[in-house]
């Protein structure tokens, strides 16, 4: 079963929807636009949930970042191929 929909008139450049409509493939504009909406909604949940954590338990320094890469890279490594979720 499908979400329910709306019709929605929005205003955007005229090249963007255009580049737009020639990406959208055979499951047409709207749901390309919806497909970038949502991706930007759960970005925009990221950046708060982020901003909550460091507000309570500080920035992430760059070390941290480049260690957590590293078990990151290590883990895709290690995974068999062809397993589910892999790029």
């Amino acid at each position: 079963m499908s979400e329910p929909t709306g019709k929605y008139s929005i205003t955007m450049p005229r090249d963007i929807a255009e580049a737009a409509r020639s990406r959208s493939g055979p499951s047409g504009l709207s749901a390309y636009v919806a497909a970038a909406v949502a991706r930007q909604i759960e970005r925009d949940n990221l950046s708060e949930l982020i901003h909550v954590a460091e507000a309570e338990h500080g920035p992430i320094s760059d070390d941290e970042i480049q260690s957590l890469r590293e078990q990151l890279h290590q883990a895709r490594h290690e995974q068999p191929h062809g397993s589910a979720g892999a790029a």
